[in-house]
Formats: structure tokens, C-alpha cells, sequence
């Protein structure tokens, strides 16, 4: 929530100064962060999505969705309806605590961090980063899982390009490369 009132009181001027808007609705902000988590794992043994989907549920602070195979692939012996993968979306109080949760706790964690990289940015202000290890964030107990996993994190703002969303990111203490 800190982070939050950072942006209502801070933030949201600077920006406005910054890429001369004139309405404090004009500036970019935060509309959702998309958790996700696929494994090939998953399809000999569909009893893993269980545990994938409660470290998800753990990390996020909400009930993790078990997504499906919409095709069926022979060369990866997937059939249509197998679970493949867990998804959560996170909106409003969640998606700021959990934002916080990463800048300050895990990102530092990552081994050999040295800023997360610009190109992950998709043209309209929504950026995409992956994490290799799902332990880098303290909900997970290292004990108690099977394997460790990587995930996929979507930022999506509403920026209607990436310099609008890569100026909010950065002014939310995002922690780009050089």
C-alpha cells in the first residue's frame, strides 16, 4: 500500500511535469500484473499443477487458476483439456502489495541481478519478465518443493506506448539496466 500512496501523492505529478500532461487521468498507471507458470512436467504427471498452483497462490495472495491446453500437440504428447500451466491476475490492493513484494524482496534475491533488461517491453506500455526460480520470494518454503520453476510476470499499464510505460515503471522504482 506504501508504494500506492507514493504514486497518488509523488508520482503522478512528476509524471505529469515530466511527459506534459495536463490531467492527472492522462497519466499511465497501473491497471493489472498476470502471474504465470507452464511446465512440461505437467502433462506425464498432472498431479504437480496442485503444487504449482499453491506456491502461486502463496506468492500472489490469491487462488492461482490451473490453465488448459486448448490444441492437442502429438509431438509433445499433449492433448486438448490437459492442464499445463497455473495463471493468477492480480488487480488493485494485491497487485500493488505484490509489486512492492517483488521490487524490495525478490528481485534482490536473484542471483547475479544486474537490472532487468528494456526489451521486454511490448509496444503499448506492457512489460514482460521472466524469473528463472520461484524461491526468490520468501512465501516459498525451499524445503517443501519439488522443483523449481520459472514464471512469466506481465506489468500492464495503461501507457499507450513504451517510453509513457518505461517512465512510470522506472518512477515506481523499478530497476532497469543502464
Amino acid at each position: 500500500m506504501r508504494l500506492k500512496e507514493t504514486y497518488t501523492k509523488e508520482i503522478v505529478p512528476d509524471l505529469m511535469k515530466r511527459l506534459g500532461y495536463e490531467s492527472t487521468m492522462q497519466v499511465p498507471r497501473l491497471e493489472k500484473i498476470i502471474i504465470s507458470v507452464s511446465s512440461g512436467d505437467v502433462v506425464q504427471n498432472p498431479k504437480l499443477v496442485n503444487g504449482i498452483v499453491d506456491e502461486i497462490s502463496a506468492i500472489a495472495g490469491q487462488k492461482a487458476v490451473v490453465t488448459k491446453a486448448k490444441k492437442a500437440i502429438s509431438n509433445f504428447k499433449l492433448r486438448a483439456g490437459i492442464p499445463i500451466g497455473v495463471r493468477v491476475t492480480l488487480r488493485r490492493d494485491r497487485m500493488w502489495s505484490f509489486l512492492d513484494r517483488l521490487q524490495t524482496l525478490a528481485l534482490p534475491r536473484v542471483r547475479d541481478f544486474r537490472g532487468l533488461p528494456s526489451k521486454g517491453f511490448d509496444g503499448r506500455g506492457n512489460y514482460n519478465m521472466g524469473l528463472k526460480e520461484q524461491i526468490v520470494f520468501p512465501e516459498i518454503n525451499f524445503d517443501k518443493i519439488e522443483k523449481v520453476r520459472g514464471m512469466n510476470i506481465t506489468i500492464c499499464t495503461t501507457a499507450d506506448n513504451d517510453n509513457d510505460g518505461r517512465a512510470l515503471l522506472e518512477a515506481l522504482g523499478m530497476p532497469f539496466r543502464k
